[in-house]
């Protein structure tokens, strides 16, 4: 059986074997395969290592961080290799933990110990936290996106209508052809575990049921923009728009949900707009929706909203690890699905999925306004859904 290596492998190899030290930090939504890569990484390099987990330690228990650190210098020191590899995973689970590793980390630089240290967490906002608070200009960060259509291809054989149904997570392929029971497969160990534990039990949140609905609000309306105006009436208990705004950006921290803004050249307007629902995998709005696979495919308007929140999953995941921003454009009767923003260069893109469109086609009137931006369309008439999807979008600057 082949064993499947994501393209992250080679860049944590040369990482790893580079003879200079950064904590490497290893990113990413749960059921991204984070603990398969290292470990995979783990066998590849000729240098011993220690390998273990924080889930099953207590959450104030930073004595565990300096025991795994200890064993690896014992080690380091007594078998004689050039470096040793450390690997702790689910970091951010123990309290204090970026305080601990900077203390151990800088008395190795000391030292002069090339013990090379890997940290994964499945909480990019604790991540996040620790290391620009404590861990500046010690650390590489590494964002392990979602799979992708081509990694879902060629690991596991997908088509192109299946990942835009199914998504991509590798951990529920051998349950698609149960499809209720991959729908609660989805539901209940990715979405229910990552928001009660990845984001209740570590993040401040006042309306926790807010939150939830708040989610499947988005899912329900993914690759469509809505006023935080309509989102107040439509939830319950949803408090003011500060809160709803603070949620989408908790939910886009996890890698779950966007609030894509309005593109404008000037930040402020950017800012107060109306966001646009995108999920970072299709795999979350199918799990959530009545229809099945082979019926979803007959019904063209919900199909077509399943093909742009691919698409959108597809930039969303793609612009984590380089310099990319994903907008959306509207104005009076012009809209456009997607603006890609690289430094000062502007792709404006549109997706043809054979759905109905009310509103006159924008990348036109867009480029009135936005002179030097670059056009793609992609779908019927343009470069074809499958390709686009087997590119990485940054080629398309």
């Amino acid at each position: 059986m082949m064993i499947y290596k994501r393209p992250h492998f080679d860049i944590l190899i040369k990482r790893l074997q580079e003879p200079r030290r950064f904590l490497q930090i290893l990113s990413g939504a749960r059921q991204t395969g984070k603990t398969t890569l290292i470990q995979q990484v783990l066998e590849e390099i000729d240098a011993p290592s220690l390998y273990n987990s924080s889930d099953a330690i207590p959450a104030s228990s930073k004595t565990w961080i300096e025991q795994q650190w200890e064993i690896a210098r014992i080690r380091y020191k007594t078998e004689g290799k050039k470096s040793f590899i450390l690997v702790i995973d689910e970091i951010q689970k123990i309290n204090g933990w970026s305080e601990t590793v900077k203390l151990l980390w800088d008395q190795d630089t000391y030292e002069k110990n090339d013990i090379k240290v890997v940290l994964l967490g499945s909480s990019p906002l604790l991540l996040q936290k620790g290391l620009t608070e404590t861990l500046a200009g010690r650390f590489e960060l590494l964002r392990l996106p979602h799979w992708s259509y081509t990694e879902m291809k060629d690991a596991f054989g997908f088509n192109l209508e299946q990942y835009i149904y199914f998504g991509g997570y590798p951990g529920s392929v051998s349950l698609i052809k149960e499809e209720s029971r991959w729908k609660k497969y989805i539901s209940e160990a990715l979405i229910e575990t990552t928001i009660s534990r990845d984001v209740l039990m570590m993040t401040r949140i006042d309306k926790p049921a807010l939150l939830k609905r708040l989610f499947e609000f988005g899912c329900l309306y993914s690759s469509q923009i809505l006023s935080f105006s309509k989102m107040l009436g439509e939830l319950t208990d949803a408090g003011n728009t500060t809160t709803l705004s603070h949620y989408l950006d908790v939910l886009s921290g996890v890698s779950m949900l966007a609030g894509i803004q309005k593109y404008s050249a000037k930040n402020v307007r950017i800012r107060s707009s109306s966001p646009k629902f995108m999920v970072f995998n299709n795999a979350l709005i199918a799990a959530q929706s009545g229809v099945p696979f082979i019926e979803l495919q007959l019904k063209r308007e919900e199909w077509g909203r399943y093909v742009e929140s691919a698409v959108g999953a597809h930039l969303l995941n793609a612009a984590q690890n380089t310099g990319m921003n994903i907008y959306y454009w509207r104005e009076r009767n012009f809209e456009v699905d997607f603006v890609i923003t690289m430094g000062d260069r502007i792709l404006v893109l549109e997706v043809k999925s054979g759905k109905t469109k009310t509103d006159v086609p924008g990348i036109g009137e867009f480029q009135k306004h936005y002179p030097s931006s670059k056009p793609l369309l992609v779908g019927s008439g343009g470069i074809s859904l499958e390709n686009f999807l087997s590119l990485n979008p940054e080629d398309f600057f």
